[in-house]
């Protein structure tokens, strides 16, 4: 029976199982076997990333929050939670009757206030959007599942960490050519994305004659993407020491929003799913 809304359905985890990494003693790499399931783990990491709550509040009846925050702090020190972010998207890419691997990307990012336990050497201030935290710079597919992520002091420009996010988005998904960005990354960057990558930085640009909000091509796919953080309360504000950490929990958010995705779809009878693979 279901504790909590976060948690794993039965649903969900026949897809999760299947997407999680294999533990290195399975594989002979050393280790020994979890003294909890990963169900019951993922269950309590899920729970903080989505009521954003501390460690030491987590309920008593998940196991220990000194084992799952171990648990989550070995998944982000050994690249495990991406490792399982990404099967998972290329889960929901096929699914969508896409190719697993993208062939274009958007690029974008979001700036969110820090706690005040977050160190001053990994925070800064947003002139553009009067925010003293951290930015998340990320890449997306046309769908708008993150492809990279990347996280810095708010007075990182959308243009330096364009630097270094593209090369490791080139190496990574060597099937994209085209990304396409807002004005903030025009200039030399899409010179240099051009002559040393092979990568087109198409740049769509908001008109002087748009007044209020409005929807631009492209470019409402990431700011969709960056809207779907913003639901785990986590990642409301940023509390993390390192920003490792929350680059980690944003994985951890997609992942939940994924499986979740892909339970309803094995379940849709198949005349829905035809349609519903049809309008992707």
């Amino acid at each position: 029976m279901r504790r909590y809304p976060s948690d794993i359905t039965d649903e969900q985890w026949a897809v999760v199982r299947e997407a999680l990494p294999v533990p290195a003693w399975l594989e002979g790499r050393g280790g020994q076997p979890e003294g909890y399931c990963h169900r019951q783990m993922l269950d309590a990491v899920f729970y903080v990333t989505d009521n954003g709550i501390k460690w030491r509040a987590l309920p008593a009846d998940f196991p220990p929050w000194d084992r799952v925050y171990a648990y989550f702090r070995r998944w982000r020190d050994q690249g495990l939670a991406r490792e399982f972010h990404d099967r998972l998207r290329g889960k929901v890419r096929e699914s969508e009757g896409r190719s697993a691997e993208p062939t274009a990307a958007i690029i974008d990012s979001q700036s969110v206030k820090a706690a005040a336990c977050v160190p001053a050497a990994t925070r800064g201030y947003d002139g553009g959007k009067k925010i003293n935290g951290r930015r998340r710079h990320v890449i997306t597919d046309s769908l708008g599942l993150l492809l990279m992520v990347l996280v810095t002091a708010g007075n990182v420009t959308d243009r330096q960490a364009a630097y270094t996010l593209l090369p490791q988005l080139r190496s990574r998904f060597r099937k994209i050519t085209l990304v396409w960005a807002d004005g903030g990354y025009a200039g030399r960057l899409v010179s240099f994305a051009r002559r040393t990558l092979q990568l087109t930085v198409q740049i769509v640009r908001r008109r002087d004659d748009m007044a209020g909000f409005v929807v631009l091509p492209r470019r409402w796919v990431v700011e969709r993407t960056l809207g779907w953080l913003m639901r785990s309360r986590r990642l409301v504000r940023d509390f993390e020491t390192l920003p490792a950490s929350s680059e980690t929990f944003i994985y951890f958010s997609l992942a939940m929003l994924m499986s979740r995705r892909l339970a309803r779809r094995a379940v849709m009878p198949p005349a829905q799913q035809s349609r519903w693979t049809a309008a992707a």
